[in-house]
C-alpha cells in the first residue's frame, strides 16, 4: 500500500490505533521485524481489497475494540512492582493488537450476522514484555464486555504457569472496586454475583453463569468443556498439542470464539510451538491459508543484528524502556558474549531465536590453543578416560585426561576410530586419512567399530608409557565389549562409570570445560580433530538453563567433545581422590 493510500485510510479512520501503529512502523518511527510487517501488510490488504477472500467483504469497525481498551484502561490496574496499583494504560502496539483482533468483521451465513474475522491469535514476544498481564486483561475485558454466559479457560503446560494468568486476572479484578463488587472467587474459579452485594437479575448477578477457570496439560478430564475464550500461556514448553486441542475443540459451539496463544521461544525440540511457528510463517509467506488466525510475531530479522546494533532489540522487545529495562538487557547481552549457556538463553528468551541445537558453543578463537606436549612426560601417570562409543555413523572417541601436580592445566591425549565404509560417502569435511597419518585416528575395516578396540588402545599406552587408568567414563552406548575388555586388562577392581547423557548430569562438567578452554587451560596437543569436534559443538539448554552438547548441524560430528565432557564429569565426581593420587 502506498503512503498516500495509507494517509487516506488514516483520514477515514482518525481514531484507529492500528492504522497509527502501521503508519509509524512503515515510516520507521517504530522498528519492527519482517514477520510482523508481513502481518500488517495482510491487514492492509483487507482494507485495499475487502472482497478478495470473503464474498460479502470485510468491514473495519473499531467499536468493540475500543470498548475493551477503555475497560482495561479505566477498570484494570497493575498488580506487580514497579507498577502495582497504577492504571493499566496500554501501549500503542497493545492497542493495535486489540484493534486488529476485534475490528475486522465478516458476515457469517451460519449465524446470519457480522462476526469477528479473527478467532485465534498467537503472540510471540520476548520475556518480561508484559504478555501475560496483557492477555489476562483482554480475557477479563471479554468476560465483562462480551455476551452473558461467557466462560474462559486459562491453560499452560503446568498448573503453576496456568495459575500465573489466572492470578493476573484475579488481581486486576480485585484491584477494581467496581469489578470486585459484582463478582466472587473460590478455589475453582471466578464467577459473577457477589453475596455481599447481591443483584437479583442481569449480567452481574448469579443469573450469569459465566466463569473463568484454569487448567494445565497435566489436568485430567479436559474434554467436555464449553467455553468462549481460551488462553494458553508459554506454549513453547508443550511437546505436542494434547493440552491445547481439547481447549480449541471446546470453542466449537460459539458464534465468536476467541483463542489466545502467547509465548516466548524455547528449547523443546520438535514440540508444539515448532509446528505452530512453521504454520504461522507459511501463512505469512502466502503458502498456507488461515484467514481467521491473527499472527503477531515480535522477532529479529537475524542474530547478527543483535550483536551489531542494539536499536534493533525493540523488534522482539517492543516495549523496551517502558516495561523492560534497557540496562537489564544490555547486561544480559554482554554476559551472553562470553557465556554460551547465557547466550543460548538470551537468544531464545530475549530475542525469540530458537535454540534447539544450532547455537555455537564456542568461537574458534576461544578453542584454539597451539600448545603441545610430549606423552613421555606423563610416563607412569594416572589418567581419567572419557569414552564416546559409536557403532556405525559417528566417530568413536577416547580422551585421556592427564594432570601434573600443582598445575591447573588439563592435558588431553586423544584417539579416534571410524569404519572404513563410512569414509566413502562421508557428509562432513574432515580429512580422516590425514588424522590417521598424524597418529590419532584409526580407520577400521568394515562397517562398524567394536568398542573393545578402545580398551586395546588404552592397554597399549600402559605397555608403552606405563599410563594407568584411575577411572573410565563411558556414555552407555555400545560400551559392553569395552567394559569386558577393560576389566580383562586392568582387573575387576578397575572402575568404569556410566555418565548419563542428559543436561542434569552434563551441565557442570561442560561449563567447566568451556571455562577452561576459554582460559587456555586445556592442552589438547594442537590436534585438529579435537579442535574440529569442539567447533562443531552446539549446546542444548533445558528449561532449568542446564546445558549439554549437541550437533550444530546433523552432518557434524562432536564425539571428541562428548568424550571430553565425560572425562570432566568423572573428574568432577572424584576430583579430590584423583588430585591426591597424582600428588596435587
Amino acid at each position: 500500500m502506498s503512503s498516500q493510500n495509507l494517509n487516506d485510510l488514516r483520514e477515514q479512520h482518525p481514531d484507529s490505533w492500528l492504522l497509527e501503529y502501521i503508519e509509524k512502523c512503515k515510516s520507521g518511527e517504530i522498528l519492527i521485524g519482517r514477520e510482523l510487517m508481513q502481518m500488517l501488510d495482510i491487514l492492509l490488504g483487507h482494507f485495499e481489497n475487502p472482497t478478495a477472500v470473503f464474498p460479502c467483504g470485510i468491514r473495519f469497525e473499531t467499536a468493540d475494540a475500543h470498548k475493551r481498551i477503555k475497560f482495561i484502561e479505566t477498570q484494570c490496574k497493575h498488580y506487580e512492582s514497579p507498577f502495582a496499583g497504577k492504571p493499566f494504560i496500554l501501549t500503542l502496539r497493545q492497542k493495535a493488537f486489540t484493534e486488529a483482533l476485534y475490528s475486522f468483521k465478516i458476515y457469517d451465513d451460519e449465524v446470519e450476522r457480522w462476526v469477528r474475522l479473527f478467532q485465534e491469535a498467537i503472540m510471540l514476544i520476548a520475556r518480561k514484555c508484559g504478555k501475560t498481564p496483557f492477555v489476562a486483561a483482554l480475557v477479563l475485558a471479554e468476560w465483562f464486555c462480551g455476551e452473558m454466559g461467557t466462560k474462559a479457560l486459562c491453560s499452560s503446560n503446568d498448573y503453576e504457569q496456568a495459575d500465573l494468568m489466572f492470578q493476573a486476572i484475579d488481581a486486576m479484578r480485585e484491584e477494581s472496586p467496581v469489578l470486585e463488587r459484582v463478582t466472587r472467587k473460590n478455589i475453582r474459579g471466578m464467577y459473577f454475583g457477589n453475596p455481599k452485594h447481591p443483584k437479583k437479575r442481569g449480567k452481574f448477578s448469579y443469573q450469569n453463569k459465566g466463569n473463568i477457570r484454569k487448567i494445565s496439560a497435566k489436568t485430567g478430564a479436559k474434554e467436555g468443556k464449553n467455553i468462549k475464550v481460551g488462553a494458553s500461556d508459554e506454549v513453547h514448553e508443550m511437546k505436542d498439542n494434547s493440552a491445547v486441542m481439547p481447549i480449541r475443540q471446546a470453542l466449537s459451539t460459539q458464534d465468536e470464539p476467541l483463542y489466545f496463544e502467547i509465548t516466548t521461544e524455547g528449547f523443546t525440540e520438535g514440540g508444539y510451538l515448532d509446528e505452530r511457528s512453521k504454520e504461522a510463517r507459511q501463512v505469512l509467506n502466502g503458502e498456507l491459508e488461515r484467514w481467521r488466525w491473527l499472527i503477531w510475531l515480535h522477532t529479529q530479522d537475524s542474530e547478527e543484528e543483535i550483536w551489531q546494533d542494539e536499536r534493533t532489540w525493540v523488534k522482539s522487545n517492543p516495549d523496551l524502556g517502558v516495561i523492560k529495562k534497557w540496562s537489564f538487557l544490555r547486561q544480559m547481552v554482554e554476559e551472553a558474549k562470553t557465556n554460551s549457556a547465557t547466550r543460548a538463553y538470551v537468544l531464545a528468551k530475549d530475542f525469540n531465536i530458537k535454540q534447539a541445537g544450532g547455537a555455537a558453543w564456542l568461537q574458534d578463537a576461544e578453542i584454539i590453543n597451539p600448545a603441545t606436549f610430549d606423552i613421555e612426560d606423563f610416563r607412569g601417570a594416572y589418567y581419567i578416560a572419557g569414552n564416546d562409543f559409536a557403532e556405525t555413523t559417528d566417530l568413536t572417541a577416547s580422551k585421556l585426561l592427564l594432570m601434573k601436580p600443582g598445575d591447573p592445566m588439563v592435558y588431553f591425549w586423544s584417539h579416534y576410530w571410524i569404519p572404513e565404509e563410512k569414509l566413502k560417502n562421508s557428509p562432513d569435511d574432515a580429512n580422516y586419512k590425514q588424522w590417521e597419518r598424524d597418529g590419532y585416528m584409526t580407520i577400521v575395516k568394515g562397517g562398524s567399530v567394536d568398542s573393545s578396540i578402545v580398551a586395546d588402545w588404552q592397554w597399549s599406552l600402559y605397555e608403552d608409557f606405563g599410563l594407568v587408568p584411575f577411572k573410565a567414563g563411558y556414555d552407555n552406548r555400545f560400551a559392553k565389549d569395552y567394559i569386558r575388555k577393560f576389566e580383562e586388562y586392568f582387573g575387576k577392581d578397575s572402575e568404569t562409570l556410566n555418565v548419563p547423557q542428559e543436561a542434569k548430569c552434563l551441565n557442570n562438567p561442560m561449563r567447566r570445560l568451556e571455562s577452561d578452554l576459554r582460559r587456555k587451560l586445556v592442552n589438547y596437543n594442537n590436534r585438529y580433530g579435537d579442535f574440529w569436534c569442539f567447533r562443531n559443538t552446539g549446546i542444548k539448554t533445558d528449561n532449568a538453563e542446564r546445558i549439554q552438547p549437541c550437533k550444530r548441524k546433523t552432518t557434524h560430528r562432536i564425539d571428541g567433545t562428548a568424550a571430553a565432557v565425560i572425562a570432566y564429569a568423572v573428574f568432577e565426581w572424584h576430583k579430590s581422590e584423583f588430585l591426591t593420587l597424582i600428588g596435587g
